[in-house]
């Protein structure tokens, strides 16, 4: 029996799942906690709570991680030379603290404006070569002539043996800048995921797996392991892409919208007719923005683990989040005694209460390493425990009768070194009887702790905070759904200040661990059909395996008219991946447009473990005409789809597997 492994690292899980190719039916699932800062840890938990005998029959894993996001919004990515090509405007911040600026460039025809000034590349390439792992290089439109690019590319090697990134490679989009940013972040994850492939790899070694390794990309299509170490860019943003192709698979529905309720925040997206609604003006990471092809989705900074928290407000106001939390009852499960620090704890001083400092929040030393604190950070973190949580009333004590102060929890928060606990939605459903994954007495008692600042018994806190959780996503749902809408006006309806309700035509399906818990709630706001398919808790890994038969690209064809010997001629130039060519005639060029688009697809779908005759390639065309016949440019964008390699016939299979039916979905 042939099997294939699926993975999903996320913010507070790592799961892998087991599916059967004969008929794509999951045969099993592990779940364990993410470890940081090395997911590896997490995976490798996952992976061993599956049966070893069928995993020596894998032939196929397929992994989604937050490795890249997390990376760049931590800052964290490996030291890289930048190198900028011609004459355009930089902003006044960049990524890099390593950059030069050279002449050069070519413009919108892939003419030459200025000759490469290569001395001023190898003088900066040489200057910063025992500084930076890798370097990355952006020409003005390369897209249209990738030559300089390439030259700088040639050299540096020459030069530094390192890994030199072109945003040719990356992009086909305008935008020189945009591309270098998006270079510059490519090389910085370059190492990273190398090493982490590496210890995956070896793992696979370890328990005697001998299968092809793919990586899925934030389109939710999947690449192999060789592009992905090239392109370990475009893996940002993958999980909710998972989510998404997971959502379509175990609901066996080609088009609907997906929930996924994470840890930190909550995704909204779409899949229409098996392929998910892009966004193509370009992903946004850490602030940057980028030119790599992902998903479109909405996020809202609510999810299992977002602080619910009470401050004593006079208008008597309980928060949700930003801020994300251990939640308290899984504190108790991972720290024997906890219960019995929740119980003692007091109410702070109430000039002293925010949300760092309360009755019901805890602190414990992470595993990154303490590196730029100020001196009052160095004190406070000296004081917490590596291996068990500490009160504010501990912190106290130890301070000699001095209260933390909260700005300074708060910047140890941001910088990872310590983790803070509190009362979460998960608290809530615990207390609720919705979800008893860990300990409910830990959830009663941090909600009895922050009575007298919610004016709230424990079980209002917790009926509260469903119903806010719940009216966050349906609000998230309805602004990707209808772009522009209002904000206010999306509340007000789903609050019932008018006479009138939110209908959604296509199903709901709520990918996540305690997704059931919340369907009858947006049920309540929403008129739709809400699923909540079996394996869903896992419909991440389930989405990491399943996704991998999409590949996109584009091919420029564009008129040009110059003179020659006084006499006018006229041209159509063809671009594609930093490469033109002149054809006398607009029929000739796209001929071999079409034909070029179609086989560099296939050729890059093949690399995936698809047969050609599993994959369809189809395209469009959006032409910019000036009133002749003949357009004066037209893009031509082509999509690869492959049939996964789990799509099963059911006039094959009558019990068509009843985790792909939705039938058997879960309902309100």
């Amino acid at each position: 029996m042939v099997y294939s492994l699926g993975i999903d690292a996320g913010g507070t899980y790592t799961d892998a799942v087991l599916i059967r190719d004969e008929d794509g039916a999951v045969i099993e699932a592990g779940k364990a906690l993410t470890t940081y800062p090395d997911p590896i840890g997490g995976i490798k938990q996952s992976i061993r709570l599956l049966d070893p005998d069928k995993l020596k029959e894998v032939d196929i894993v397929s992994l989604s991680t937050t490795l890249s996001t997390n990376t760049i919004l931590e800052n964290k990515g490996f030291p890289v030379g930048l190198i900028m090509v011609g004459d355009y405007n930089i902003p006044e911040v960049l990524p890099a603290q390593m950059y030069c600026i050279v002449s050069g460039g070519h413009d919108s025809n892939g003419e030459e404006l200025k000759p490469l000034d290569i001395e001023k590349v190898r003088e900066f390439a040489l200057s910063v070569k025992d500084r930076v792992s890798a370097f990355a290089v952006s020409s003005l439109f390369s897209i249209r002539n990738a030559d300089h690019e390439l030259r700088v590319k040639e050299e540096i090697l020459r030069l530094t043996g390192h890994p030199v990134v072109c945003g040719h490679e990356l992009s086909q989009d305008l935008g020189a800048y945009e591309r270098a940013v998006t270079a510059f972040l490519n090389a910085q994850l370059i190492p990273i995921t190398y090493n982490f492939t590496k210890s995956i790899v070896l793992e696979m070694e370890n328990i005697g797996m001998n299968a092809t390794l793919l990586m899925l990309k934030c389109d939710g299509s999947a690449v192999s392991i060789e592009e992905a170490l090239e392109k370990p860019i475009e893996t940002i943003f993958s999980g909710p892409a998972a989510s998404l192709m997971g959502a379509a698979y175990l609901s066996g529905l080609k088009t609907c919208a997906m929930i996924d309720i994470g840890g930190t925040s909550t995704d909204v997206a779409l899949v229409r007719d098996g392929l998910p609604e892009m966004n193509e003006s370009g992903a946004v990471v850490g602030g940057w923005s980028t030119r790599v092809k992902a998903i479109r989705m909405e996020t809202v900074a609510t999810g299992g683990d977002s602080h619910v928290y009470a401050t004593d407000d006079p208008n008597r106001k309980i928060y949700l989040g930003p801020l994300r939390v251990m939640p308290l009852c899984r504190a108790a499960v991972l720290y024997p005694g906890f219960l019995e620090k929740l119980k003692e704890t007091k109410l702070p001083p109430r000039k002293n209460i925010s949300q760092f400092i309360l009755p019901s929040v805890f602190y414990v030393k992470t595993a990154f390493p303490p590196i730029e604190m100020t001196t009052l950070e160095e004190l406070v973190y000296g004081i917490i425990d590596s291996d068990f949580p500490v009160s504010w009333w501990d912190m106290f004590e130890r301070l000699d009768k001095k209260m933390p102060m909260a700005s300074v929890l708060d910047a140890l928060v941001k910088k990872r070194l310590i983790q803070p606990i509190g009362f979460t939605p998960t608290d809530a459903l615990h207390i609720l009887g919705d979800y008893n994954e860990w300990n409910t007495e830990a959830a009663f008692l941090g909600a009895q702790k922050l009575e007298r600042l919610s004016y709230k018994s424990a079980e209002e806190l917790a009926v509260f905070t469903k119903k806010q959780v719940a009216l966050n996503m349906a609000s998230s749902l309805i602004e990707y759904l209808v772009p522009g809408i209002s904000k206010k006006d999306v509340e007000k309806v789903l609050s019932g200040s008018y006479d009138t309700k939110f209908a959604v035509s296509i199903p709901i399906v709520l990918i996540g661990g305690p997704s059931a818990a919340y369907a009858c709630e947006i049920g309540n706001l929403i008129q739709a059909e809400i699923l909540t398919p079996e394996f869903s808790d896992v419909g991440n890994a389930v989405g990491a395996l399943v996704g991998n038969g999409i590949y996109r690209t584009d091919v420029l064809i564009k008129k040009n008219v110059y003179e020659k010997d006084d006499v006018p001629i006229t041209e159509f130039l063809l671009f594609h991946s930093g490469r033109s060519e002149s054809f006398a005639s607009y029929s000739e060029a796209h001929e071999k447009a079409i034909r070029l688009g179609n086989d560099y697809v296939l050729s890059k779908m093949l690399k995936t473990g698809l047969q050609e005759n599993q994959i369809s390639v189809s395209y469009t065309e959006k032409a910019l005409q000036t009133g002749a016949d003949i357009p004066y440019e037209t893009k031509i964008s082509f999509v690869g789809v492959g049939t996964s390699r789990f799509d099963v016939q059911a006039d094959k299979i009558p019990d068509f597997v009843k985790f792909i039916n939705p039938e058997k979905s879960k309902r309100c």
